[in-house]
């Protein structure tokens, strides 16, 4: 984002302005982090401020500070649909192409404010009227701080904001172990432990309260753990009998393909959860070093992400998928054994 692009947004902001802020559909601690971050900092100049999923997540993003004012658009849409009518700006925050956000898509298409996106995704559509995509960032919330910071306002960054920015950039850097996390990240981080996130109690919160059931379901997961020695490749799948027998609550599998890659040996993992209400498999990928999954998840399960984090989706059934994609790993097999 150029200093032009940083003036005419100021001036944008100089006066209360009906604002909207959206996150990506199934949303993660980035996309409410960063979501909730923004809404703390604009609420600040008195503009009018309204957070719109396009549906539900996990409970274990449901303590940070505000998150009861977000909107579910799936279970709001008339309200919602109005609000976004309204809004002289949009901010689309941790996604780079409408689809992204389901049956929001049209009425955002059709919405006559301004749109800005923040976004670290590859390959960004040119929907925003302002755009700071920067695929090198461990996360938006990063990015958000980044923002704050290009508009001369981090002396306005309270505790909430901190809180909200530093669960983001700990979800989506796996707790800082991965590759995307910088000398930059960690002063971000310290600045943020400084204007009062409690980093301990953040993680708390994320990653030390289970349900039995959840453990129970990681269990079968494990059960259900595949090796593919020969490409460096471990998957996991999930079917729809199992998620019901473990009282499948929506986030309860996050992390889950982890464990395929945490594997020695194994560079390349997948989980693939079978849902019926959406009527697809839901896949995850994860990778190590150079193998990029947002490549391989683009050209062959209708999704994208990161270099090493990726998802996307099948239409098949379970049995088809997993043979669709133990098919498709010969062609990856020089980069999968380099």
């Amino acid at each position: 984002m150029n200093t032009n692009d940083i003036n005419s947004i100021k001036t944008l902001l100089s006066s209360p302005k009906a604002i909207v802020i959206i996150p990506h559909k199934n949303p993660d601690g980035d996309a409410i982090g960063s979501t909730l971050g923004l809404y703390h900092y604009l609420k600040q100049y008195g503009h009018n401020t309204t957070i719109i999923a396009p549906n539900d997540y996990p409970d274990f993003l449901k303590w940070m500070p505000e998150e009861r004012s977000v909107i579910k658009y799936d279970t709001q849409k008339e309200d919602s649909d109005t609000l976004i009518q309204k809004a002289d700006l949009i901010f689309t925050l941790d996604f780079n192409a409408l689809s992204r956000i389901g049956s929001m898509e049209d009425s955002v298409t059709n919405a006559k404010a301004i749109k800005i996106m923040i976004d670290h995704h590859q390959q960004p559509d040119d929907y925003a009227t302002y755009m700071y995509s920067d695929v090198s960032m461990s996360s938006t919330c990063e990015m958000v701080y980044n923002f704050i910071e290009m508009l001369g306002d981090v002396d306005k960054i309270n505790s909430a904001i901190a809180t909200c920015l530093y669960t983001g950039i700990m979800t989506d850097t796996g707790s800082f172990r991965f590759p995307s996390t910088t000398s930059a990240t960690h002063h971000i981080i310290g600045e943020l432990i400084q204007k009062g996130a409690n980093n301990s109690e953040i993680h708390n919160q994320i990653y030390d309260t289970n349900s039995y059931a959840r453990l129970q379901l990681l269990g079968r997961a494990l059960s259900n753990l595949k090796i593919i020695p020969e490409y460096r490749t471990a998957y996991i799948t999930l079917t729809q009998e199992e998620l019901n027998t473990f009282d499948f609550k929506k986030g309860d599998t996050e992390g889950f393909v982890n464990y395929g890659l945490s594997l020695e040996g194994i560079i390349f993992a997948a989980i693939f959860i079978e849902s019926h209400q959406d009527e697809i498999i839901k896949i995850s990928l994860r990778s190590k070093g150079d193998f990029s999954v947002n490549e391989l998840s683009r050209l062959h399960f209708n999704g994208g992400g990161h270099t090493n984090a990726a998802g996307g989706r099948s239409e098949l059934n379970m049995k088809e998928t997993i043979e669709k994609f133990i098919s498709i790993l010969p062609n990856y097999k020089q980069d999968l054994n380099p």
